[in-house]
């Protein structure tokens, strides 16, 4: 597999600083939607580098450090929980994406996009779906984005410990259902994503 294909693809055109961008965290119940953006050297792989999905949490913490130490710049954005509830998830996810890329320090002259559709970008970009699993630069950008929101869930799971987030990190889960029903929602938990949920169970006492 050429994990540099479309990186060089892009090179032959003429661009040079050619960012990679993933999302994590769209399905979720509870919790922010959160993007990265990297730009890597040159030819650069990163050994163990993977679509994020396919990696331990523990790996990917690892990776994480390297890919902020190897990449030329690297960006991480995040979409409020009012933001998605405001403009919808998809809207809240490709505003994200814009902002990851425009937080870059190095500013991209090309964005590769992971999905079936582009953010409203100012730079030359491309869609590739399933970017995180063929191109070296998504995949250290979905690194980066799943350890960025995991690591914020972690800390909500201070903030409410009753709801187990250490463990789900916001996913509808059967565990983290239950907590809902018996506690409510919290500030951070996605209203809209929870109505079928409430239809289902009934409406749960809400959390102050």
């Amino acid at each position: 597999m050429d994990w540099l294909y479309y990186e060089n693809e892009a090179r032959e055109k003429g661009y040079q600083h050619i960012c990679g961008v993933d999302e994590a965290g769209r399905g979720p119940l509870a919790g922010p939607v959160c993007a990265a953006a990297v730009i890597l050297p040159e030819g650069c792989i990163i050994k163990g580098v993977n679509d994020s999905k396919k990696l331990t949490e523990k790996k990917r913490d690892a990776l994480f450090d390297v890919i902020i130490e190897t990449a030329v710049s690297c960006s991480i954005a995040f979409g409020t929980v009012e933001e998605i509830e405001r403009d919808n998830i998809l809207a809240a996810t490709m505003n994200t994406m814009k902002r990851a890329v425009e937080g870059l320090s190095v500013k991209a002259d090309y964005a590769m996009i992971d999905g079936n559709r582009l953010p409203p970008l100012s730079v030359p970009a491309e869609y590739i779906v399933k970017g995180d699993a063929k191109s070296m630069s998504i995949a250290a950008a979905s690194i980066l984005a799943k350890v960025s929101r995991d690591r914020l869930m972690l800390e909500y799971a201070e903030k409410y410990p009753e709801y187990a987030f250490e463990k789900h990190k916001g996913y509808g889960t059967k565990l983290h259902v239950e907590r809902i029903l018996e506690y409510g929602e919290t500030p951070i938990h996605r209203p809209s994503f929870l109505k079928k949920i409430y239809a289902k169970h009934g409406y749960p006492k809400v959390q102050k």
